[in-house]
Order: C-alpha cells, then structure tokens, then sequence
C-alpha cells in the first residue's frame, strides 16, 4: 500500500468513487457491470443513476484515475459496449484510500477493545 503524501492529497474519496474504483479492480467493466456491481458492493446503500455514474466516470476519466479499456464488450444485441479499467494511478489512489480506511477501522477496533476490559 502506498502511504505516499502525494496520494494522501486525493482522500478521502467519495462513496460513489470508492465503489466504482473497488468495482473496477479486479479489471475492465462496462458502465451497467459497474452501476450492478456499486449497488452489490455497498449492500444496496449507494444506488447509482445513469446520470450520476457516465458523470464519475467522465471526471475519473479527465482526472486520468480510469482509462477507456482497449478491449470492447458485446452487449446482448452484439452491440459494443464501452468498458473502463484503473489507470495506475487510479489502483494506487484505491490503495491508499484502503489503507485510510483499514487505520480508521484498526483504531476503532482498539478504542473498543479498550473500553470492554
């Protein structure tokens, strides 16, 4: 995980953000995979629209975070569909937002542990 002050300037990172950079890890999806796979992610918190998902995906874009994948996707009538993947930066953002995370947690779970002896 990169710890690295340059990243540390891009958290924290929005619900929506997160999940589609979480969604996006394992590879390319296109924009209707993401929109289903947020909504499984969150336990159905963060529900994507149309119009909030193509706009995170444009500012991911420009921000240089996702990147338009080379390989296309069929869609049911054979139609090409455009699918997203992470950029480096963008799985390097993802890790250190995970690694904010994972320290929240940690110390959560010890101010806990704490209060129950």
């Amino acid at each position: 995980m990169n710890t690295s002050p340059e990243f540390q300037t891009y958290l924290p990172l929005t619900e929506v953000t997160y999940f589609i950079l979480l969604s996006l890890a394992p590879g390319p999806r296109h924009g209707y995979a993401i929109m289903k796979d947020v909504r499984a992610l969150s336990n159905e918190r963060v529900v994507l629209s149309t119009g909030t998902l193509y706009g995170a995906l444009k500012r991911l874009l420009e921000q240089g975070w996702i990147l338009r994948s080379r390989d296309s996707l069929p869609n049911h009538n054979g139609r090409e569909r455009k699918a997203y993947q992470l950029t480096d930066l963008g799985r390097q953002i993802l890790e250190a937002e995970l690694e904010r995370l994972d320290s929240l947690v940690s110390a959560a779970q010890l101010r806990v542990a704490g209060d129950a002896s």
